[in-house]
């Protein structure tokens, strides 16, 4: 037994959980260890219709889907055998942005698992636009129990990220001026860790993307924005989702950008980090 895929197609609460319930019952009976990860308001009602003595592991999903992969892979080598889960990264109140980066995990988890791994995704057909819920038949093998006649086991073809918006502040910069990024960041009002995140953007595209760089920096409502642009091209699909080596060298700076931030888009020449995103 493999990776297995599945997504949920749900109207209402009542859908939900009968859609869920059986599931998880059904790896319980099987010995399988059972991992809930959602947004509240999924978690709540389950959480009533199992009780507090299930042994069911509840936890509200992460705001980052960069971190999703990390975390599913922590639960499937803590245990021996099949393990069983529900994974909602996708969920009405995602930004645009948000959405765009939740379908490519979607996609991306395909690649990352081989193990015996069953994995269900629920996606609220009331809430989320009907372009969103279609793109679940794309990335799950299986849709409300039957296979996808649309499933795709490749990643997420990725769309070029929208332009800087005009009067962004704009820093050219190599190994000599790291310092001024930093310090262009602090004074756009960047929190300490997201100055890290764009510290160690700037520090891979000095390593591996012919020096030098240009970043650009701006407002979008509430959150901060940091895009940074080099020759490099990152070829890994799971950069930043793979948890570095204790020994290894080098390798970190997606990862601790994704860490501390809570959105980090990857793109071919372009990584663009983003901070206060609020529940909308």
């Amino acid at each position: 037994m493999a990776f297995t895929h599945q997504a949920l197609r749900y109207h209402g609460t009542d859908e939900l959980l009968a859609g869920i319930l059986p599931y998880i019952h059904e790896g319980l009976q099987r010995g399988e260890p059972v991992r809930v990860a959602t947004r509240p308001e999924t978690l709540e009602p389950l959480r009533a219709a199992l009780g507090e003595d299930t042994p069911v592991e509840l936890i509200d999903i992460d705001r980052n889907p960069a971190r999703i992969i990390p975390f599913w892979r922590e639960f499937v080598e803590a245990h021996r055998g099949p393990v069983r889960g529900v994974g909602e990264p996708i969920h009405p109140g995602r930004g645009s942005a948000e959405l765009v980066e939740c379908q490519l995990h979607e996609s991306l988890l395909n690649v990352a698992f081989e193990e015996p791994f069953t994995l269900l995704c629920p996606y609220d057909a009331d809430g989320l636009s009907e372009d969103v819920v279609h793109e679940a038949c794309r990335s799950h093998r299986i849709v409300d129990g039957e296979p996808s006649p649309h499933y795709r086991a490749e990643p997420l073809p990725l769309a070029p990220l929208p332009p800087p918006p005009t009067g962004s502040r704009v820093l050219g910069f190599d190994l000599e001026s790291l310092a001024e990024v930093r310090q262009l960041v602090r004074d756009a009002g960047g929190e300490p860790d997201f100055v890290l995140a764009v510290d160690e953007v700037a520090i891979n595209s000095v390593q591996h993307g012919g020096g030098r760089g240009i970043v650009r920096l701006w407002r979008e409502n509430d959150d901060l924005v940091c895009d940074v642009r080099d020759q490099g091209i990152i070829r890994d699909p799971l950069a930043g989702r793979t948890r570095p080596d204790v020994d290894a060298f080098g390798g970190r700076g997606l990862w601790i950008a994704n860490q501390v931030c809570e959105l980090v888009q990857i793109r071919p020449g372009a990584v663009r980090v983003r901070s206060g995103l609020r529940r909308r």
